[in-house]
């Protein structure tokens, strides 16, 4: 049973939802204050987390950042007002999704799961082999990547999206082929989610300039394959 932890100040949030998860074999902890939930983080045992963006003692954006800087652990950040702003600082500090509030809990029993999914190894019949470019080496058992044989460290989109690119280096992909295969056709498309991840990515790869912009039409991987 995947663990998830809550942080959001809302006393009554917890109860209600900690029900409805075990309904999807989810174990939802609730913590009220950043600090409490921080320690419950260090202390391990959790698959993902949920954070909302207004918090006392730090923001959401304050606290994603911090988690953020301690690993790849996948996060949901519960916008408040469903605003665009809150949601592009989320995604660009790291967060692997976002719903707004007032939610739905199946909706975000689904995008949990949707981001839990990303972090697990490969299935039978799924690419297992490694990716190798010059430069650049991407693993997809472990979803490990080396950049200039140094490990750089991903978040589950991060490397599913350069998974994605990689596999088939050359192709134009389209923001809209990228939400799809990444979140599901279902999902609200959000194409400035794209854009953020890819220049989250850059940034992490530098110095190789791996990601090709073709303007009005999409993100394409830019390297060669390394000669065995």
């Amino acid at each position: 049973m995947h663990r998830i932890l809550l942080i959001d100040d809302d006393a009554q949030l917890g109860p209600p939802l900690t029900v409805y998860f075990q309904r999807f074999e989810l174990e939802l902890v609730h913590a009220l204050k950043p600090s409490d939930g921080l320690a419950r983080l260090g202390a391990g045992g959790f698959d993902a987390a949920i954070l909302d963006v207004m918090l006392p003692e730090m923001d959401g954006f304050e606290l994603c950042r911090t988690i953020r800087k301690q690993g790849d652990l996948p996060i949901v950040m519960l916008t408040a007002r469903g605003e665009v702003m809150d949601r592009v600082v989320g995604l660009e500090l790291g967060a692997d999704d976002y719903l707004p509030k007032p939610f739905e809990p199946r909706e975000l029993v689904a995008r949990l799961q949707t981001v839990l999914r990303r972090r697990r190894a490969p299935g039978p019949g799924e690419a297992l082999a490694s990716l190798h470019f010059e430069g650049l080496m991407i693993d997809a058992a472990r979803r490990s990547v080396q950049r200039q044989g140094v490990a750089v460290e991903l978040t589950g989109t991060e490397f599913d999206l350069l998974h994605l690119l990689a596999r088939e280096p050359g192709k134009v992909f389209s923001r809209d082929d990228i939400l799809n295969q990444l979140r599901g056709h279902e999902a609200e498309l959000y194409t400035r989610a794209v854009d953020i991840v890819i220049s989250r990515l850059r940034k992490k790869l530098e110095p190789l300039d791996c990601i090709k912009t073709l303007r009005n039409a999409g993100y394409s991987l830019a390297l060669r394959k390394a000669v065995p």
